[in-house]
């Protein structure tokens, strides 16, 4: 793995809401393979830096690139095209409550062009088994608990094997035990991928510490 490699990288970026400046001269590096916390109070700017990255705020001022892509020249047509090599993990899980667990992986496949019946099935064993959840996919999500729901959101974010996965409060909406888990999960998976996770959870950082940015007074600095 060369770890050299820029995964995301910010010089002097503005990044606005509307005509909004949310947070101003954003300039930082993610290499491939680290694992990042990114925090911040409530309204301090996490969650529109996660937005700018997968290209749904347009970056307006200064540079950032992710992925290989150049977040002030993006087009629209190639958004779709980015979020593919970016693996997206919500608090909510945003599993569909009216399919399967398989049906809920599938519908993102086939979404993404995935046609060949036998690499899907390989594919969906991978994910499954990555997150210690191949005897779940016939259930329903309401039949599983949080924190395997939360193991299926991850499951779907690596479908499509991205450079990079962001996560977005994961244990937001799970018990203490369950979020070590989950937190420990990602660091697993970390070694292989890039993890930019948000996260206010204090205990869970000083548990697992790791390289942490933080977003306050307009501001992103290190810690």
């Amino acid at each position: 793995m060369d770890t050299n490699q820029s995964i995301i990288s910010f010089n002097k970026a503005q990044i606005y809401q509307r005509d909004h400046l949310i947070l101003k001269d954003v300039s930082f590096d993610i290499k491939k393979g680290e694992f990042v916390y990114l925090i911040g109070k409530t309204g301090s700017g996490k969650s529109s830096l996660l937005k700018t990255l997968y290209g749904d705020l347009k970056l307006i001022g200064g540079e950032g690139n992710i992925v290989g892509y150049n977040l002030r020249s993006i087009q629209e047509k190639d958004i779709p095209f980015l979020r593919r090599k970016i693996g997206i993990i919500f608090q909510d899980f945003q599993l569909l409550k009216d399919r399967s667990i398989t049906d809920n992986l599938l519908f993102v496949m086939q979404a993404t062009d995935w046609t060949d019946k036998q690499k899907i099935n390989k594919r969906l064993h991978e994910v499954l088994e990555l997150v210690k959840m191949t005897t779940k996919g016939h259930k329903m999500p309401h039949q599983l608990s949080g924190g395997e729901q939360q193991r299926i959101s991850i499951a779907r974010a690596f479908i499509n094997n991205p450079d990079l996965i962001l996560a977005d409060e994961p244990t937001g909406n799970l018990d203490p035990e369950t979020s070590e888990e989950i937190i420990q999960l990602l660091q697993d998976i970390s070694s292989k991928k890039t993890v930019l996770m948000a996260s206010h959870d204090k205990y869970l950082m000083d548990r697992f510490p790791q390289r942490t940015i933080i977003c306050e007074k307009n501001n992103v600095c290190e810690q």
